[in-house]
């Protein structure tokens, strides 16, 4: 109950303080590009469920079936101009607080995928994960804020990105969703609000990694050497 309060709390307030600049999003959107402001998504909720987040409108409608689909790479061609800005900026999942405010999504928790992302998990994680709320930001969020730059790497390799994406990508964000699931607590999720905030003011930043006991470490080769 308390962790509800504090999010209806936390995200009430940043939608009133940001709805100005917000605003100016929105009309930026309206004049440019395919001239839509908001995208729902299809995503898998808790006890899978299908829920819809909300977010800025940043690429052309029928993104999920050109190219890689729902891999979105470096200097991706179906990016609109202001939504590569609001991508880098993480500036297009701010309706997301409001999935928030009305208990779509918790603040902190595992960060939903579509269906066939989600389909990558092992069964095992799968049933962990759909015990709880997903959110607006944790552990998988952090460490994979620039999951583009790790299949940027495997693109200069020549590396097939969807078998990147299941064999490398995936196998590290599960571990690192159910540890958050295995450990939620007050002050992890302190922890990681603050991460977020840090990382969001500072792009580059992985000191998070240090902040948690007993995390999981990446197999891959692939991630390791994005995280070295």
């Amino acid at each position: 109950m308390l962790k509800r309060i504090l999010e209806i709390a936390i995200s009430g307030t940043v939608l009133v303080v940001g709805f100005l600049p917000m605003a100016v999003i929105a009309i930026l959107l309206k004049v440019t590009g395919e001239r839509e402001i908001f995208y729902f998504q299809e995503r898998v909720g808790k006890h899978g469920k299908v829920i819809y987040i909300s977010k800025f409108v940043t690429m052309v409608k029928a993104s999920p079936e050109l190219g890689t689909r729902d891999i979105t790479v470096k200097n991706d061609p179906r990016v609109l101009p202001v939504g590569r800005i609001l991508r880098k900026t993480k500036l297009n999942e701010f309706p997301q607080f409001w999935d928030v405010f009305i208990g779509k999504l918790a603040l902190v928790g595992w960060r939903p995928l579509m269906p066939r992302g989600f389909a990558n998990y092992p069964t095992s994680v799968q049933e962990k994960l759909l015990t709880i709320k997903p959110g607006l930001t944790g552990l998988g969020s952090l460490f994979f804020r620039n999951e583009e730059g790790i299949v940027a790497i495997a693109q200069l390799q020549g590396m097939d990105l969807q078998r990147v994406f299941k064999e490398d990508i995936m196998p590290f964000k599960g571990a690192l969703e159910c540890w958050y699931v295995d450990n939620q607590c007050f002050w992890v999720d302190a922890k990681i609000l603050v991460a977020t905030a840090v990382a969001v003011l500072i792009p580059g930043w992985k000191g998070y990694s240090n902040w948690f006991s007993g995390l999981p470490r990446p197999e891959s080769a692939l991630v390791r050497e994005h995280y070295s």
